[in-house]
């Protein structure tokens, strides 16, 4: 096995300067690749993440961008490709997660959720597509649980991942041949903080068949599969979840 899969390839991760997005970032590059990260308001973390990367010995980037905005994809993309000379994978994981009673919901908060968690991968998907055709390459976009799963304190945050996951799988029809587009849809992961986030991390293990929930780098080891696995697949959506959902 070779390991080092991804050596040489460029991989553009949304929301890669903490948490999630960067145990993917760190994981795809101890995989070989350099990478550009993006953040918006984590200047520091993303200064980190860069060490970090620098330290495994791949080359690494962080952009300022707003994955609502098409000017500021386009000029992340463009630092990208000018710091890299390529791209091969593109990582959609930055997103906003909130809870509301869905008749509380304010039109403003229904968008703001959308703007980022659909609009957003559907932008930089189509900014990148002509790099990543070139290279054949390969997006992953990270969804939810909650896509698949109605949760009613939570209903902008499912209904933006479901049209996620529907846009993946648009995605694989519309890119095809050159571009695989597939999903990670983690169940509970613990990252969270504060007072009460123990207990709330037991119930939900319990309710797991196998007992425990997810950790960052099982989400980081399923989007590695999927960058730099079999080309065959396509269209799909991954739960990770210890069968929480079941």
């Amino acid at each position: 096995m070779n390991p080092q899969p991804l050596l040489g390839k460029s991989v553009f991760v949304t929301g890669g300067a903490r948490r999630i997005g960067r145990e993917i970032a760190l994981t795809l590059a101890g995989a070989g690749a350099d990478l550009t990260i993006t953040y918006r308001s984590s200047k520091t973390d993303a200064a980190e993440t860069v060490r970090a990367i620098e330290d495994l010995g791949r080359r690494a980037l962080a952009v300022e961008c707003d994955v609502r905005s098409e000017v500021s994809v386009r000029a992340g993309l463009s630092a990208c490709l000018h710091f890299h000379q390529r791209l091969d994978v593109l990582v959609n994981n930055a997103a906003v997660f909130e809870s509301s009673p869905l008749d509380k919901i304010s039109l403003e908060q229904w968008d703001a959720v959308f703007e980022t968690n659909a609009r957003g991968p559907f932008l930089v998907a189509r900014e990148a597509l002509t790099a990543l055709r070139e290279n054949e390459g390969r997006i992953v976009n990270i969804g939810s649980l909650g896509g698949s799963q109605a949760w009613s304190g939570h209903g902008h945050y499912c209904s933006s991942k479901a049209a996620l996951h529907m846009l993946t799988q648009v995605m694989a029809k519309s890119f095809a041949p050159e571009v695989s587009v597939n999903c990670v849809a983690p169940g509970w992961i613990e990252m969270e903080e504060g007072p009460d986030a123990a207990d709330v991390a037991a119930r939900f293990a319990a309710r797991a068949p196998l007992k425990r929930n997810g950790k960052a780098s099982d989400v980081a080891a399923t989007v590695l599969f999927f960058a730099s696995g079999p080309r065959f697949i396509t269209g799909q959506i991954l739960t990770v979840d210890g069968g929480l959902g079941l």
